[in-house]
Parts: C-alpha cells; sequence; structure tokens
C-alpha cells in the first residue's frame, strides 16, 4: 500500500492538496484489490473443498456412530467436511445428500387405497372378500390359487376361512407389509414365499394358523381330507426349503449320525397318509396338528430314537409302530 500511495500523490506532497478525482481512484483501486482477493480466497477455498476425501477413520466413525451405509457415510462426510457437522446433518436432514435406499424412511401404505383395492375384489351381496374375489386376486397376485403361499397370505391378513378375505384384516395386514398397490404386493407375496420355505419360525405360524384357517365353523378337529391336502402343500414346501430342518437329538444314548440322512423324507409322508387312511379316522385334533410338526423336525431317519414316555398324542405313537415295521420291510 505504501508504494500505490508514493505511486499516487508524488506530485502532491500536501494530502489536502490532493484533487478529488485521485481520491476516487484510490477508493476504486482500493475496492478492486479488495475484490480480487476475496475472489481469489474463494477459489481457494472451492478448490479445496472439490478435494476433500472423507478419511477411513471418519467413515468408519460415522458409520460406528449412524449405522448407515458406507456409501453414505462418504456422501455425507464429504459434503460437511467435518465428522461433526456430518453426523448432525445425517440425523437432521438424512436427505441432505441422495442416501440410499436402504436409509430413506418408507411411505406410510394408505388406508384409502387399500379401501379402494378391497372395494374392487369385494362380494357385491357381501362386506367381505369370498369365493370369486380371490380367483381375481389371485390373477392379480400372479399367483395360483393352489398355490401355498396363499396360506401365509391367509395368516398375513387373518383370513377367517379359505378364501375370504375381511376388510379390517386386509387393510391392517396390507399394512403391516408396507403394501398399497398391486406391485407391492407382489413383492410382498415373493416374501412370504421364501420365508415359508426357509425360516422354521415364520413356517411354523403358518403351519399352526392353518388348522383354524381350513376347519369348518363348530367343528373341533380338521377333517381328515383337508388336513391332508394341505400336508401335501406345506411339508414338500418346508422340507425344500430348510423351514423342516431336522433338530439334532441330545440323547447321549444314541450314537450320532453322521451319514447326513437324519429327519423327515418325503416318503414318510406318504406312510403317514396311508397310516391315517388304514385307521379310519374322520379328522385330526389340534394337538395332533401341532406336535406332528414338532415330531417331523425331531424325528431320526430309522424313528429309534422316539420317546414312547414323552407326551406325544397316541395317534403319532401308533404312527411310528407302523413306521418301523414299514421300514424293516424294505430292509
Amino acid at each position: 500500500m505504501a508504494s500505490l500511495h508514493t505511486f499516487l500523490f508524488t506530485d502532491y506532497p500536501d494530502p489536502s492538496k490532493v484533487p478529488i478525482s485521485a481520491s476516487i481512484l484510490v477508493l476504486v483501486l482500493l475496492a478492486l484489490l479488495g475484490a480480487t482477493t476475496f475472489l481469489y480466497q474463494k477459489q481457494r477455498l472451492k478448490e479445496m473443498s472439490s478435494k476433500y476425501k472423507a478419511s477411513d477413520a471418519d467413515i468408519a466413525n460415522f458409520c460406528s456412530v449412524t449405522d448407515a451405509s458406507h456409501k453414505d457415510a462418504k456422501k455425507f462426510l464429504e459434503k460437511f467436511k467435518r465428522l461433526d457437522a456430518a453426523v448432525d446433518a445425517y440425523y437432521t436432514n438424512p436427505s441432505a445428500v441422495s442416501a440410499s435406499p436402504s436409509r430413506q424412511q418408507p411411505s406410510v401404505p394408505s388406508t384409502s387405497k387399500l379401501n379402494a383395492l378391497f372395494d374392487g375384489y369385494k362380494d357385491p351381496d357381501g362386506e367381505d372378500i369370498t369365493v370369486n374375489g380371490t380367483i381375481k386376486l389371485c390373477e392379480d397376485l400372479e399367483k395360483d390359487p393352489e398355490d401355498v403361499v396363499l396360506l401365509a397370505v391367509a395368516y398375513e391378513l387373518k383370513s377367517p376361512e379359505i378364501g375370504c378375505w375381511t376388510r379390517k384384516g386386509w387393510v391392517d395386514g396390507w399394512k403391516s407389509n408396507s403394501c398399497d398397490s398391486l406391485p407391492a404386493m407382489r413383492n410382498a407375496v415373493a416374501r412370504f414365499a421364501e420365508q415359508l420355505s426357509s425360516d422354521p419360525a415364520y413356517f411354523k405360524k403358518v403351519y399352526l394358523y392353518t388348522f383354524d384357517l381350513g376347519r369348518t365353523e363348530g367343528a373341533r378337529s380338521l377333517g381328515m381330507e383337508s388336513a391332508q391336502a394341505f400336508w401335501s402343500l406345506l411339508i414338500p414346501y418346508g422340507l425344500k426349503g430348510g423351514a423342516l430342518s431336522h433338530i439334532p437329538s441330545t440323547d447321549s444314548d444314541h450314537d450320532v449320525d453322521m451319514s447326513g440322512a437324519e429327519g423327515w423324507k418325503s416318503e414318510y409322508t406318504t406312510w403317514w397318509f396311508d397310516f391315517l387312511n388304514e385307521k379310519g379316522g374322520k379328522g385330526v385334533s389340534k394337538d395332533t396338528w401341532s406336535m406332528f410338526l414338532e415330531f417331523m423336525r425331531g424325528i431320526d431317519a430309522k424313528f429309534e430314537k422316539y420317546d414312547m414316555e414323552a407326551a406325544w398324542p397316541s395317534t403319532i405313537d401308533d404312527f411310528v409302530e407302523y413306521a418301523k415295521e414299514r421300514l424293516a420291510a424294505k430292509a
């Protein structure tokens, strides 16, 4: 600034005699100099910001605190430059950067949309969806009416009986699965199918629900024909995906089978049906239906580890003897 002053005022040793035009020129030059400095600093900051790279340590800390994905952590850190600022932004405005789909908040299903869909399937002369509406629903879900996954759908929507769906069960069930459109419902049904096949806990819920679903009103037992039809759907599906995987015995009196052949086999289902048909019963009690699931998962391939003294239904006791005889006949 001293050199600028000397240059401008060399011919004016007395500042009081400096022309007004020269003073204005000084002010203009000073303003230009300040603006140039500001623009230069702003550009430098921009360049530094564009070159900022989130460190692995900051990304790890961000993920640890927020449970966010590595991708989201990097985006927030590179936008806000500091770990504390990035974390604050994540919690106060998670959409501040394009977060991954897993972190986006799902929209709340619309009750009005679900009611409109329900009305499209509802019996015009009643309050529920009945057989004709169920057939149309299956077409829209791209599922055969006899597909085993319909039992899972019935469980999710709390269907009171086969081919019947109430408005409350429909709305509550689909909302709990974040659905209010047919595409979303198709995706949910695919998820039900996967769970039913591979998840023992989910399979059990659907299996137990099926007893009441298939039982006629006022009956205490499930009709034999219906029971066998449901078993024919559920058992192969559970065996294929692992939901009916064998639970090893903890009985130390028996050697562990290292052949990998333990557990229920498809042919045993046929034997079970043959046994029931020969026995001539008209129905299956709730106790037998429920305990048979545990029996299938726990029995060994040779029926040798079955505890006759345990509290099994007598029907299952008798079947074990029947199965041993058939195994002996094959030997």
